[in-house]
């Protein structure tokens, strides 16, 4: 089995985008494809756990109080960590934007709509589309308002007040943090570039340049000062990133962005390329523990199909940009 046909025996969510992004499928294929992303397999599944409060797990960034997380949709982490949970609304609208679902999608739709009129925040009951105080929830918010065609105009102007002189975000601002954070300003430029894509009214365009080049001097994961890399974590790539910060996830990023790759990514891409097995594929390395409902690879240490297909498609898109016009 070719690794492009390991990664099309899969889930509907992984096929369509390897249509897409690695074998260049006609645009109906693809389309075809992500539908069935909300009617069988991952998609599906999470869509059906959406409970009667018009969110998941009773809870916007946690599960709410009394929640019951046994039964056959929920598995704990393997190696004994608890983390955090992962099954709330936020997380789980997440995980959905990852798998591409269609939110032109009738049962999308609905569930969004559930979203927008019933779930509050935990901080001070805030409704959801009205983000709440910390960067990387604001810029996850974003994302997901944006993708889902739900009003974040406020979370962005809010977003746009709080970026910082060195060009990032961080979520510790409420607790007197002066300087920006590699996480927050993913988790921000992510949703911003979602906005911007969806037709948003603000301008966000000079903000994400100066959140992107808060990356990039940074070579995506090295100390300006130093030179060092930052977090050692940050060299392993784990799938769902959550809200966490890694090289292959910001590299996925800018890739998403458009553009020819910045020279300040070459280090990054090469640390990419040196992860491939000789078999082609790329493993899990970094699981963030916590309450699922269910996995969506084998583990850490196993051949990763949603590591395969991004490192995959990021490295075609450096290939193209060295080829010839």
């Amino acid at each position: 089995m070719t690794v492009m046909d390991w990664l099309l025996d899969s889930d509907p969510a992984i096929r369509w985008q390897v249509l897409r992004d690695l074998a260049g499928a006609p645009a109906d294929v693809v389309a075809a494809e992500r539908a069935k992303v909300a009617r069988e397999g991952w998609g599906a599944r999470l869509l059906a756990l959406q409970d009667d409060g018009g969110g998941w797990a009773g809870g916007a960034c946690f599960p709410g109080r009394g929640y019951k997380h046994t039964g056959p949709d929920h598995e704990r982490p393997a190696d004994g960590q608890d983390g955090q949970p992962w099954v709330s609304t936020l997380p789980t609208l997440d995980v959905l934007i990852d798998l591409g679902i269609d939110p032109a999608d009738e049962r999308v739709r609905q569930a969004l709509d559930a979203v927008r009129d019933h779930v509050v925040w935990e901080h001070d009951s805030q409704r959801f589309f009205d983000g709440e105080v910390e960067a990387c929830i604001n810029g996850r918010t974003v994302r997901i308002g944006a993708y889902f065609g739900q009003p974040v105009d406020g979370i962005v102007d809010r977003l746009l007040r709080e970026q910082y002189d060195d060009g990032g975000w961080n979520c510790e601002l409420e607790n007197g943090s002066k300087v920006s954070s590699f996480a927050s300003t993913l988790n921000v430029l992510e949703g911003l570039l979602a906005y911007e894509r969806a037709g948003g009214t603000r301008d966000v365009a000079a903000a994400r340049r100066g959140g992107e080049e808060y990356l990039l001097e940074r070579h995506l994961f090295r100390r300006k000062s130093t030179g060092e890399v930052v977090v050692d974590d940050w060299l392993r790539f784990s799938f769902p990133p959550r809200w966490h910060y890694d090289v292959l996830r910001a590299l996925d990023y800018f890739r998403d962005a458009g553009g020819r790759p910045d020279d300040r990514v070459a280090e990054a891409l090469d640390l990419v390329e040196s992860k491939r097995l000789p078999d082609g594929t790329w493993l899990l390395e970094n699981t963030h523990p916590g309450l699922v409902y269910f996995s969506l690879e084998a583990g850490d240490g196993q051949p990763s199909r949603w590591n395969t297909l991004r490192a995959m498609r990021v490295l075609a898109w450096a290939q193209r940009a060295t080829r010839p016009d």
